[in-house]
């Protein structure tokens, strides 16, 4: 029985993109035993998937999940994180292992200078690549996501409005510039003349209450919009649980929107400082893209800042909502 150790320490977005790695080694390599290795934080999304053996967690200290994971005594080492700590992971393993190709020289050149040398390709394909020497090919799926039955959130637990229909809104996103703001929020809100419910951590509540007490106010010309505010109500199952069972999703380029992904929803995925050619678009979904482009200082980072750095932020500010 092959035992394959697959790295990725986090994101929740990044750890969904990996899925199906996970799945087509299951699937595809007879008999294998697959150990997941990430952080304490994201262990949640990996606790439920069938195709994941065991998980191992990145704590405080390194070497103490180096001699875990050496006890284990793995055949084969996927990394799909590629840094310092899963390199120094591998060289104390001494186990034939891959990584991905991050394309960090690519990514350089378009940030700093705009040329465009990225690959037509998706991040899921570069992870399976990873995977390549252990027979592994795409088997044209998509993303997967399980949610344990005790988090599922059922419709009939919602405000009445939200009982029959609704397009969920992911508002939040891990940096400034990744995130509308809140005024165009409820602008793009007004637009979809439908029931929404906003979805987000703790730390999106207040931006949550912010919009909802707009619409409720009557402040709002469109009065088929109406809001639930989500945010920090639920944990991450059971808002992936109210994006499963939406009519559409609204998202930046943050977790949730992978997670719609994995559940074949309608999307619409709203891009800032970041464009969807890092390859990290929605996968094998239909879904539709917001962006400026042919800004000249976009992307301005492969990631995100606190603030725009030339403090226009037209990327965001100058986003169409006119052909949704």
């Amino acid at each position: 029985m092959p035992k394959i150790l697959i790295l990725r320490f986090s994101s929740i977005g990044d750890i969904v993109l990996t899925t199906p790695v996970v799945r087509c080694i299951k699937e595809q390599v007879p008999d294998a035993e697959v150990h997941y290795c990430t952080k304490k934080a994201f262990q949640t999304i990996l606790a439920n998937n069938p195709h994941v053996d065991k998980v191992h967690v990145l704590g405080d200290k390194l070497r103490d999940l180096i001699s875990e994971l050496k006890a284990e005594d793995f055949d084969y080492v996927v990394d799909l994180h590629s840094n310092l700590r899963t390199r120094i992971i591998k060289a104390r393993l001494g186990k034939p292992a891959q990584s991905f190709n991050k394309l960090n020289y690519e990514k350089w050149l378009m940030v700093n200078f705009k040329r465009n040398r990225l690959p037509d390709m998706h991040i899921v394909d570069r992870y399976l690549e990873a995977a390549v020497a252990l027979g592994v090919k795409d088997d044209g799926k998509g993303l997967d996501y399980y949610i344990p039955q005790q988090d599922e959130v059922a419709i009939q637990t919602l405000p009445e409005p939200f009982r029959q229909g609704y397009v969920a809104f992911a508002i939040g996103a891990q940096h400034y510039t990744k995130r509308l703001p809140t005024d165009r929020i409820i602008e793009l809100c007004e637009r979809l003349q439908q029931p929404v419910i906003l979805l987000g951590g703790k730390e999106d509540a207040s931006t949550g209450e912010e919009i909802a007490a707009h619409f409720s106010a009557g402040k709002s010309l469109q009065q088929l919009t109406i809001i639930y505010n989500a945010c920090g109500k639920y944990n991450l199952n059971g808002s992936a649980s109210l994006v499963r069972q939406a009519n559409k999703v609204v998202s930046h380029d943050t977790g949730l929107m992978h997670i719609a992904a994995a559940f074949q929803k309608d999307i619409i995925s709203v891009w800032g400082n970041t464009i969807p050619e890092f390859g990290m678009y929605p996968f094998r979904t239909k879904y539709k893209v917001l962006e400026v482009k042919g800004l000249s200082c976009r992307p301005c980072s492969k990631i995100g800042y606190k603030k725009c750095p030339k403090g226009h932020f037209k990327c965001m500010r100058d986003i169409s909502f006119d052909d949704l």
